[in-house]
């Protein structure tokens, strides 16, 4: 892992919509906020954990090879999503990102864990077309942080497009719908579930 100001983890914003999820703790003491951010971290990167979390769709790690693992996320692992509903046919039943940033820092005053993921084609696809209801521009970006006694997580959602370009025509409709419910803001319940259940204890 490369050390990284977590700013940087977040990509800029030129293109769709984008959101930002925050919660906050404020911890008693440093040890305790020690504690909670590396709790916090494990939680983040044990991502089929996340479902129970933000209790909306399922997440499944699948290592590059294309297989189910069961471990932390490590850097082009990719995330098998399972959303209510119909999924595509591109990404044979669900939609899929791929893990392209772990990202780490540490000073003594500030701890910061940063995990980007980005919108991909089904790993064992020979067509390569982006399997997500997001065009591949889009970007999630997951960072954990405490500075001092006070701990926070987040999610900045960054370049949301509905992925209509590519595809059948059935996974361009769907896309369409899917996407424009992320951006009436449908997804924000769930990854405020997911960044609250990470601080919690």
């Amino acid at each position: 892992m490369e050390n990284k100001n977590n700013l940087e983890a977040v990509p800029a914003q030129f293109t769709g919509s984008e959101m930002d999820v925050i919660e906050r703790r404020n911890c008693s003491t440093l040890a305790e906020a020690a504690k909670v951010f590396e709790r916090a971290c494990a939680r983040l990167l044990s991502v089929n954990e996340w479902g129970g979390y933000a209790g909306i769709s399922a997440f499944q790690l699948i290592d590059p090879q294309g297989i189910r693992a069961e471990r932390q996320a490590q850097l082009n692992d990719y995330i098998r999503i399972d959303i209510p509903g119909p999924g595509t046919q591109a990404g044979m039943g669900y939609d899929w990102v791929q893990v392209e940033e772990i990202t780490t820092e540490s000073d003594g005053k500030k701890q910061v864990l940063s995990m980007v993921v980005r919108p991909c084609a089904h790993p064992l696809s020979r067509k390569k077309e982006t399997a997500h209801f997001l065009k591949s521009e889009a970007t999630s970006s997951f960072v954990i942080t405490r500075t001092g006694r006070c701990v926070s997580a987040e999610e900045h959602a960054r370049n949301e497009v509905p992925n209509t370009d590519s595809g059948s025509l059935y996974d361009k409709g769907r896309n369409f719908m899917v996407g424009m419910a992320a951006k009436l803001g449908f997804s924000y319940p769930q990854w405020k579930g997911l960044v609250k259940a990470l601080l919690q204890d």
